[in-house]
C-alpha cells in the first residue's frame, strides 16, 4: 500500500510540474517578437481606466465609438521620454479635436510620479494609472519592454502596434489614425 501510496505521489507531482511548463510554454508561445500578446484584428483588452489628473474613472469600452491609441509609458523610460514630445505635437493637438483618444498608461509608478512626469514632459493628453501592471499585462508579455503603443478603432478592434520609437512606423501610425478618423 505505502509503494501504491508513493508511485501515486511521484506521478501526481509529475503531473503538476508538466502541467506548470506545458502552461509557461503556451503562454510565451502567445507573444510575438515585440512582446505583444495581443494582435492586429483582436478586440481590445478592457480595463478600467484610473486617470492621474482625478477625472472620472472608466472602461476602456466605455470608448467604443472613437479611436482610441494607448501608450505604454513610464517616467524611468528614456525611449518614451523622445516619443512623448511626438505623441503630443505631431498627433494629441493635431486631432485630439478630429475624436481621436490618447491614453498615456504609466507603468507601475504612483499617481505622485505620473502627475510629476506628465508636468516634466509637458504632456496634455491624460495619463492613466497602473501601479501593478495589470493592464500592460493584457496587451505585452509583463517582462516586455514599455514603449509601445496600441491603436483601436471605432468598433473597440487593434489595428495597429508600434514599439520603441521608429520615425518611419510612428509615421505610419499617424496616417493610419487618419484614415479611421476620416471613416
Amino acid at each position: 500500500m505505502k509503494l501504491i501510496l508513493k508511485k501515486l505521489s511521484i506521478l501526481t507531482i509529475t503531473f503538476i510540474l508538466l502541467n506548470s511548463i506545458l502552461k509557461a510554454q503556451t503562454s510565451e508561445s502567445n507573444v510575438d517578437q515585440k512582446g505583444f500578446v495581443i494582435r492586429i484584428g483582436d478586440n481590445a483588452e478592457d480595463f478600467y481606466i484610473n486617470y492621474a489628473d482625478g477625472r472620472k474613472s472608466e472602461k476602456l469600452s466605455d470608448l467604443k465609438g472613437k479611436v482610441v491609441m494607448l501608450q505604454f509609458t513610464a517616467s524611468w523610460c528614456g525611449v518614451c521620454r523622445k516619443e512623448m514630445p511626438h505623441i503630443e505635437n505631431d498627433i494629441w493637438k493635431k486631432y485630439k479635436d478630429k475624436g481621436l483618444i490618447i491614453i498615456g498608461i504609466d507603468l507601475k509608478e504612483t499617481i505622485d510620479k505620473a502627475q510629476n512626469f506628465s508636468k516634466i514632459m509637458k504632456i496634455t493628453y491624460p495619463l492613466a494609472l497602473d501601479e501593478e501592471g495589470e493592464i500592460f499585462s493584457l496587451y505585452a508579455h509583463p517582462n516586455a519592454g514599455v514603449t509601445r503603443n496600441v491603436l483601436i478603432d471605432k468598433n473597440g478592434k487593434i489595428v495597429f502596434l508600434t514599439r520603441l520609437f521608429e520615425e518611419n512606423e510612428f509615421k505610419e501610425m499617424i496616417k493610419k489614425i487618419e484614415i479611421l478618423l476620416n471613416n
